[in-house]
């Protein structure tokens, strides 16, 4: 079946935003672009007068319902894929698309999902720990200077995601597991991992970087993680049974 992206199931979240002005903007963006929601984790600075100017009045009512959040896990929770923008082109990262294809990427998403456009702090940006929340990262190309201001990059974003819905239309895939889904699958694999002594218990998080880059690739459905969740309980009842099994030979 045919249909055309919502964009109002793409959100903006910004993490800890030092300027409220930069929040204004983005407010602005996202009204000028047709986005979702702004979300906003561990504001630096939320002066609402300031961000009002920004916003203008036009914005004025992306500013009320903007969602705020102590941290980053709970803000993305409901969110079944989420991008992240960064500077930094590390090879420990995932692999870094340009915005265009991440556009086009999430046009073929948001029918079914909820999605999330992750931008970190104006001063370093997102961190390692951020990155293991994303499906997806996106590098904005500059010359030489890199460093964007926050409400620019959101809007060249924003753009591409706009022209994508404009120009194209395609087939829709189903709706993936949401963050809170996964996280939780993630931490029973890995206290499972750690008890076969899979990966080191030391440094759990070590090895279990290389199974979210593996799944983030896949996608994964609510059935799916579901499915790998009983395969967890399933191995750890088994282990328990041979331990209590061994004590009663």
């Amino acid at each position: 079946m045919q249909k055309k992206v919502k964009l109002d199931n793409i959100s903006i979240v910004l993490k800890q935003p030092r300027y409220p002005e930069n929040i204004g903007a983005t407010a602005r963006v996202i009204r000028n672009m047709g986005m979702g929601k702004l979300v906003v984790v561990d504001p630096e600075n939320c002066d609402l007068s300031k961000v009002r100017k920004l916003a203008t009045h036009f914005a004025s009512d992306i500013v009320e319902q903007m969602a705020v959040y102590e941290n980053l896990q709970e803000a993305l929770s409901p969110y079944n894929y989420i991008v992240g923008t960064t500077a930094r082109l590390g090879k420990n990262r995932l692999q870094i698309n340009t915005p265009s294809k991440v556009a086009e990427n999430l046009f073929s998403i948001a029918e079914e999902n909820l999605i999330a456009i992750l931008f970190g702090p104006e001063d370093k940006g997102l961190t390692n720990e951020d990155i293991r929340f994303c499906n997806a990262l996106v590098n904005i190309p500059t010359a030489e200077f890199s460093s964007l201001n926050l409400a620019q990059a959101v809007m060249v974003i924003c753009y591409e995601i706009f022209i994508a819905r404009q120009n194209k239309r395609r087939e829709f895939p189903p709706r993936f597991a949401s963050r809170y889904e996964l996280e939780g699958m993630y931490e029973q694999l890995k206290e499972i991992l750690v008890r076969i002594c899979y990966i080191n218990s030391d440094n759990p998080d070590y090895g279990m970087n290389k199974l979210r880059n593996f799944f983030s690739r896949l996608q994964l459905q609510a059935r799916e993680v579901s499915v790998i969740r009983g395969i967890c309980r399933q191995i750890n009842w088994y282990g328990e049974k041979r331990y209590h099994d061994g004590k009663k030979s």
